[in-house]
């Protein structure tokens, strides 16, 4: 077993530990400048946008609907 070349595990617990550690403060940055924030409120102006531009596209199919049909009963 002596002078065998590898990894020990004691070294990657310590990788892994020092990566959890980076990630945790990378997360905490991020919440503290309010980017989650900024996302979240992003999405719900998406979705309020295209709930407005369906009822505005479904209100012109209704009128186009309606001169065709006055088109064709006549």
């Amino acid at each position: 077993m002596k002078g065998q070349k590898g990894i020990t595990l004691v070294a990657l617990v310590i990788t892994i530990i020092i990566l959890l550690i980076l990630a945790g403060i990378s997360i905490a940055s991020l919440n503290g400048s309010g980017l989650f924030d900024k996302a979240k409120k992003a999405s719900n102006d998406y979705k309020n946008s295209e709930k407005v531009e369906n009822n505005t596209l479904q209100e012109y199919e209704n009128e186009i609907n309606k001169y065709f049909n006055d088109y064709v009963a006549d």
